[in-house]
């Protein structure tokens, strides 16, 4: 079972209650604003910006919170100077954590992210300790219950997917990132519904939890990376079978 497969479900699931509360809100806020005062106000143009405004209509952030958060990041509004960290180390098992931050002050972020991971069994590392365990693609889950396989695999691959297999109760498809709104936007078309899209780092190879006890402070630690509200996507090479997963995430 792929461990980021369910981890991307795993998030799926908080989100919806992430979004009550209005952290995830704050958080594609962040994402917004950066995209903006990167690459422009318009999403035709700005790839990135696109992408994160796509996932705050996903999360029913109103539109004129949306547009507030593109004004910030082209100066037309007032706000807080974000900054992009990555920070990267090891969890419980000796599986590898990535973290991708947003923040308004590093100095504040770094020892907050030392601390959580120290107090969940892990420990931070160096920029690089981690990060070749991982490559960017366009990650794309789909229920095994909602299409037929061999005709999500037929709009799949005529769109640009270069990997489809099946992991646990989902289809996994991953793409070059450049492949990704293309693919999307052809599943959506033909009606299939999406479980989770999105451009990730996906490990290039897992490393195997199968003693509960580790697998909940694996799970653990990342729920509370998760929870930090500088922290915009938290990824790991965990492999922890199913039945497992599900009793220490429920």
């Amino acid at each position: 079972m792929s461990g980021h497969s369910h981890w991307a479900g795993i998030k799926h699931k908080k989100a919806m209650v992430d979004a009550r509360r209005g952290k995830l809100w704050s958080k594609l806020s962040r994402m917004i604003i950066v995209a903006a005062r990167r690459g422009g106000g318009d999403p035709a143009t700005n790839l990135a910006l696109r992408y994160a405004i796509d996932k705050a209509r996903a999360a029913n952030m109103p539109k004129d919170t949306i547009e507030k958060a593109i004004k910030r990041g082209t100066g037309g509004l007032e706000g807080s100077e974000f900054e992009e960290v990555v920070y990267e180390g090891y969890g419980p098992g000796g599986v590898a954590i990535m973290v991708e931050v947003l923040t308004d002050n590093r100095n504040r972020t770094a020892p907050e992210m030392k601390k959580l991971f120290e107090r969940h069994g892990g420990s931070m590392g160096a920029a690089g300790c981690v990060s070749w365990m991982f490559s960017k693609r366009g990650l794309i889950t789909v229920s095994t219950s909602a299409v037929d396989e061999d005709r999500l695999l037929g709009i799949a691959l005529a769109a640009g997917a270069d990997d489809m297999k099946v992991s646990g109760d989902v289809f996994e498809i991953t793409c070059e990132p450049s492949q990704f709104e293309g693919l999307k936007k052809a599943l959506e078309e033909a009606g299939i519904p999406l479980n989770v899209a999105e451009i990730a780092l996906v490990p290039k190879s897992n490393v195997s939890v199968t003693d509960p006890e580790v697998a909940k402070k694996v799970i653990g630690l990342m729920e509370a990376i998760e929870d930090h509200d500088d922290v915009q996507n938290a990824y790991s090479n965990f492999d922890i079978p199913a039945e497992i997963l599900t009793k220490v995430s429920s």
